[in-house]
């Protein structure tokens, strides 16, 4: 099993390594920005590197959360657990929260 929190910590180690972009908030949103689009773009046109372009994302999102202080593999364990707990009513084909 892949422990996220080390993987979190390799990423911000190559940014560091490689001279990449370790302080500029809003510049590596932009970048992540982009690889969602390079992703969609894999998607739509069904090119074979669709995968990578999903490690991408990830690879992008674990170094901007190092970035802001936050361990994503925590914060991703808290979400799944809040959002288990969500009620949702299917109206007209939509799912609508209806409680926490």
């Amino acid at each position: 099993m892949m422990n996220l929190k080390q993987v979190q910590k390799e990423v911000w180690q190559n940014k560091l390594n490689k001279g990449f972009n370790t302080t500029n908030v809003e510049k590596e949103f932009c970048f992540l920005y982009g690889e969602v689009a390079e992703a969609f773009d894999a998607y739509r046109k069904k090119k074979d590197d669709l995968n990578e372009e999903l490690a991408d994302i990830a690879i992008y999102l674990l170094g901007l959360s190092e970035m802001l202080g936050f361990d994503l593999e925590d914060e991703i364990m808290k979400k799944v657990s809040k959002n288990e707990k969500r009620v949702y009513e299917n109206v007209d084909g939509t799912n609508i929260r209806v409680s926490d």
